[in-house]
This record gives structure tokens, sequence and C-alpha cells, in this order.
């Protein structure tokens, strides 16, 4: 987009100033300049007085040195305008080392410049966030292209629990966002991430333990993220069989924890057996994902000390005879 300016209007500097620093974070671009009547001579000086430095062809950046990952995305949107922050780059807390990913629409030409990805897309105009700083991709759809392109379930299934979790998106704005990707190759297994976020598995641990031991194993399915308050305390419960007096917490940050942390835990265990009945189990990563079977047998065994009358059931890699 290029505007010729009005030559007989005075380049109004102080707008520039308010637009590139106070809005877009450093950053402006040369038709933004021709806007505010700004001629060639008038772009040459600020370049020659250092007040711009280019980033890329027509963008500029108020600073010589290297710019910041919000400049470099302000100066990726403005070099294709118009255009949105896309994918990973429009989620809450981008990777700052990876290149910039912004989207056009399908009907235009581009080339993207060095450290940018640029995508067509023919789902663009209402897709898009035109009040964030800069405009990006809504979030349950750069979620669902962020997750459909990465390799690792993990890592594509805890990125969207923590958006989850966080509030910024829920389970049904995800799920309603994949239903228009038809031909993602990794469609049916984001569905079921999504499908296992919403029954409430809201992180990697949870969402293995839901699989490979309570589904797998015929246990019933338990209450997740319960809320409850003991003794004045407010605390969220992983998984909660209150019929049968069990609660499962899932410990997949003990590790990292400290001592004092750990106590919590048990103190808050021995308040919920004592106020409210509940024997408290805590797994580890190693009995949900390495031993998933007799991490079962055990949980059902204890499910039955609370009168469930349900039976186990053995799964693919249980050892014969043990359910």
């Amino acid at each position: 987009m290029e505007h010729s300016g009005d030559a007989k209007q005075p380049f109004d500097h102080d707008g520039m100033v308010r637009l590139r620093d106070e809005i877009q974070g450093g950053v402006v671009a040369r038709w933004q300049l021709r806007e505010l009547h700004a001629q060639d001579h008038d772009i040459r000086r600020l370049v020659r007085k250092r007040e711009l430095t280019t980033i890329y062809p027509g963008v500029y950046v108020n600073h010589t040195g290297n710019p910041t990952w919000g400049q470099r995305a302000w100066a990726a949107v403005l070099v294709w305008w118009p255009a949105a922050l896309a994918g990973r780059s429009a989620l809450p807390k981008p990777p700052e080392r990876a290149p910039i990913e912004v989207m056009v629409p399908l009907d235009r030409t581009v080339r993207a410049p060095r450290g940018v990805i640029v995508r067509r897309r023919a789902r663009f105009d209402g897709y898009v966030d035109w009040a964030a700083y800069p405009p990006r991709q809504l979030l349950a759809e750069a979620a669902i292209d962020a997750a459909a392109e990465g390799s690792d379930v993990g890592e594509a299934f805890s990125m969207l629990a923590g958006l989850v979790q966080t509030k910024a998106a829920t389970a049904s704005a995800l799920i309603q966002a994949l239903g228009y990707r038809k031909r993602l190759t990794n469609r049916g297994l984001l569905t079921e991430l999504l499908e296992d976020l919403k029954a409430g598995a809201c992180s990697v641990l949870e969402r293995e333990y839901l699989r490979r031991v309570e589904r797998a194993h015929g246990l019933p399915a338990g209450e997740r993220q319960v809320a409850d308050s003991i003794r004045g305390f407010s605390v969220e419960r992983d998984v909660a069989y209150a019929a049968y007096g069990l609660v499962v917490e899932l410990d997949g940050r003990s590790f990292h924890g400290s001592a004092a942390a750990r106590d919590a835990d048990h103190v808050r265990d021995l308040d919920a057996a004592v106020a409210r009945g509940l024997r408290t189990v805590r797994l580890t990563y190693g009995q949900v994902l390495g031993d998933p079977c007799r991490t079962a047998i055990g949980i059902g065994e204890l499910l039955r000390l609370g009168g469930w009358e349900g039976r186990i059931r053995s799964c693919t890699d249980c050892p014969a005879g043990s359910a």
C-alpha cells in the first residue's frame, strides 16, 4: 500500500512519533508516513538523522540496534499490510527465537522477507483481531494452526491445555476452530486432545491418566479440576471419585517442587481425610506412563474399598490374568 501524501500540508512529525512509539512499539511503515504527509525528502532526513532505521524495505524502527521480538512482529505485519500475526506468533507466549508468522488473504501474492513466514489464508477478514497490537489471528484459530504444525503430541497438548487453564480460550472454541480444518493430516489426534481437554484433563499427565489408566481399564469416570475449600483454604483436585471417597492427585511437578510445597500438599491431603473422609493418592509420571496397568489395579482396589462394584478391564498391554 503506497500513498503519495499531500505536498501542500506539512509533515506531521509529532503524529509519526505517537504512532511509531506509543502504538506500534517503535515501528512505522513508509505508507503510514505518507498518510502523515511525509515526502521522500522527509523520510530521507529521518533516516539520515537515525530517527528511522530500515528493518524491511518500507518499514522502519526508531533505533539502530537489534529490534525486539515485538518490533519484528510489527514490522512483519506492516510490510505486507493488511496482514496479521498467525500461528505460534499469535499465541500469548510466542517463541521469540522462531520466525515471525503472519497471514494474508488468499488472493495476495507475497514473498516473505528473511525471518518471516507468510501464510495465505482463505479465512482471513473475519478471523483477525484487529483491535490487538499488532493485529493477530483469533486465538482459537492460531492455537489449532500451531498445534497442527507441531510434531510433538505432548507439546501440542500442553500448549492447548495452557490456554484452557488460563481461560485464554475454551475447549469448545478450540473444537469449533478445528471443525473448519477438514484437511489436516493429524485432525483425528487433535480431536482426541480437545475432547480430553473438554473432559477436564488439563495437563499431559492428567490426559495420560484419563486414557491409559481410567478409560483403558474400565474405571469409573472421575470428576476433574474439582474446586473445594477446607479449613478456609481453596483447593482444586485433579481427579475426584467423591462417591467412593477417593481423590487422585497427579504430581507432574513434584520433582521440581520445594520441600515446603510438598509438605503443603500432604497437609491438604490430611485435611481432606479428616474433614471429608477422602483418601488421597498421589501418582507420578512413572506410575502413569511407565506402569499404567499396575496403577489401574491399585486405583480399582481403592475404589472397591469405597463401594465401587465395577470390574477392572484388561487393556491390550496388561499381562495375562493381571486384572
